[in-house]
């Protein structure tokens, strides 16, 4: 969730070869580079790595978890398009994997528009790939802290890309467990989801340790000694985010039982068969009425 501080001369070379923006850190685990790693990618140092390894140690199906995961969204987005919303704030989008939400739901509505936002410069250095919109769409991307959800909203990118009178999807996908405060979670769903019309929808994922607690647990532990906040939270706590919100069929349910009908995976990560335990995510989609 933090900036990263240590400075790093831009344009040196990086994880793919292309050149790195500053404040990238090399000596300590970054959320992003690890589930970068978990689902195939090369933009992770060796020290994501070995992080990465150790969860897989306790929690040796992280890859499917977080691929599954993804896969909600892609289902989440897709759902939502063929129900008529047009436009997407995606906070927390992670360094990109393609098809990114955008190329998703212009699958659908070739004039979706999408904001990204982020505050991790790795991130950052490869935003081209979120700006690929279709003619008839526009993309953008905000580097920004969710943390401060109000200059999110009050960019230009914000204001150029979204109309703030009709819906907006909301999308915050495994995102709210780096939040380890549950109270300063509510205010940063809450402050991003008053502006928006009804007919808005919030789309939300998050670990838990209820499915597995012996392996989440320790994952739980990795992430924090490694200086990543994490909170796994149960059912209870993740349902407090949709109240006064209609959730959509089927309701709060591990990520891979939402609309499984429709489940694809371009990684090939998946299994035939999945369960609850090995995804540890519950996902929902709720529209504001």
């Amino acid at each position: 969730m933090s900036a990263d501080e240590t400075w790093m001369t831009a344009g040196e070379p990086g994880m793919s070869g292309e050149p790195v923006a500053p404040h990238i850190r090399q000596d300590i685990p970054h959320s992003a580079r690890m589930y970068d790693y978990f689902l195939g990618g090369k933009d992770n140092f060796a020290v994501d790595r070995e992080a990465a390894e150790r969860v897989l140690t306790v929690f040796p199906t992280m890859r499917i978890a977080v691929q599954a995961n993804r896969t909600f969204m892609h289902r989440a987005t897709r759902a939502l398009a063929r129900r008529g919303l047009r436009q997407w704030l995606d906070i927390g989008t992670g360094i990109p994997t393609s098809p990114n939400l955008h190329e998703v739901a212009q699958s659908v509505e070739p004039g979706a528009r999408v904001v990204y936002a982020d505050n991790d410069p790795v991130v950052l250095a490869h935003s081209r790939a979120l700006m690929t919109s279709t003619p008839q769409g526009r993309t953008a991307y905000v580097h920004g802290d969710v943390r401060d959800p109000a200059s999110i909203l009050a960019t230009s990118e914000v204001a150029r890309t979204l109309d703030l009178d009709r819906p907006v999807v909301l999308s915050m996908v495994a995102l709210l467990h780096f939040v380890p405060d549950l109270s300063d979670a509510h205010a940063i769903v809450k402050h991003l989801l008053d502006p928006l019309p009804a007919g808005s929808a919030l789309v939300l994922s998050h670990a838990t340790a209820e499915l597995d607690p012996p392996g989440a647990t320790k994952v739980e532990e990795i992430y924090n000694q490694a200086g990543t906040s994490l909170r796994l939270r149960p059912k209870a706590e993740f349902a407090t985010f949709f109240e006064d919100l209609d959730l959509l069929d089927p309701g709060i349910v591990p990520a891979h039982r939402w609309h499984p009908d429709e489940t694809d995976d371009p990684t090939g990560l998946l299994p035939a068969t999945v369960t609850d335990a090995q995804v540890s995510f519950y996902a929902g989609v709720a529209l504001k009425p």
